[in-house]
C-alpha cells in the first residue's frame, strides 16, 4: 500500500459532474456555430453561383475557404470535447462503482456474510418458513378445488326455463326456415328459366 493518497481519492462526485455539464455547455455551443457557419457556406455557395461578377466570386470563393477552415476545426474541436466527455462520464462511472461496492461491503460482506455458522442458520430457519407458507398455499388451493369440485350452477339464474325455451325454438325455427328459403332459392338458380315454379 502507498503512503500516500492518490489526488484520485481526494476526488469528488460533484465536481466530475460539474465538469460534465460545463464540457456539454461548451460541446453544445460549439455545436450551434457549426451549424451557423454551415448555413452562412450555403448561403455564400448560393450567392457565388448567381453573381456575375468575377471580383465579387474571387472574394465569395475565399470567404468560402476560410469559413470552411473555421468550420473544420471547430468540428475537431468538437471531436476533443465529445472525447473528454465520454473519458469524463466513465471517471463518474467509476467513482459511483467505487463508492457503491463500499457502502454494499460494509453492510452485507463485512457484518453479514462474514459469520457463516450464523448464516447457515438463517437460511434453515428462512427455508423451513418458506416450506410452512407454501403448505399453506396448497392447503388453501386444495380447499379451493374441493369445495368448487362440489359446486353446482343454479338453474333458476343459469339454465333455460320456459320462457327461454320458447325464444330458443322461435330462432331455431327461424333459422331453419331462412335454411330452406335459401336452399331452394339455390335449386331454383340451378334449373332451366322454363321449369322454374
Amino acid at each position: 500500500m502507498w503512503p500516500f493518497k492518490s489526488k484520485y481519492d481526494k476526488l469528488k462526485r460533484e465536481d466530475v459532474v460539474a465538469a460534465i455539464i460545463d464540457l456539454e455547455k461548451q460541446e453544445s455551443d460549439l455545436e450551434e456555430t457549426i451549424m451557423s457557419k454551415i448555413q452562412q457556406i450555403n448561403d455564400l455557395m448560393e450567392k457565388g453561383k448567381n453573381e456575375p461578377n468575377r471580383d465579387l466570386k474571387l472574394f465569395y470563393a475565399k470567404k468560402l475557404n476560410h469559413l470552411k477552415e473555421e468550420k473544420e476545426n471547430d468540428v475537431k474541436r468538437g471531436m476533443y470535447l465529445l472525447y473528454n466527455i465520454r473519458l469524463m462520464k466513465k471517471l463518474k462511472d467509476a467513482i459511483d462503482d467505487n463508492q457503491f461496492f463500499v457502502n454494499a461491503g460494509k453492510v452485507s460482506l463485512g457484518n453479514l456474510l462474514g459469520d457463516q455458522k450464523g448464516l447457515a442458520k438463517f437460511l434453515n430457519k428462512a427455508l423451513n418458513t418458506k416450506v410452512r407458507a407454501e403448505d399453506v398455499l396448497t392447503s388453501a388451493d386444495e380447499t379451493f378445488a374441493e369445495i368448487q369440485g362440489s359446486y353446482e350452477e343454479n338453474q333458476t339464474i343459469y339454465g333455460v326455463n320456459d320462457n327461454d325455451d320458447q325464444l330458443l325454438a322461435i330462432f331455431e325455427t327461424g333459422s331453419q326456415l331462412d335454411e330452406e328459403v335459401g336452399a331452394d332459392s339455390e335449386s331454383n338458380a340451378a334449373k332451366p328459366a322454363g321449369l322454374q315454379e
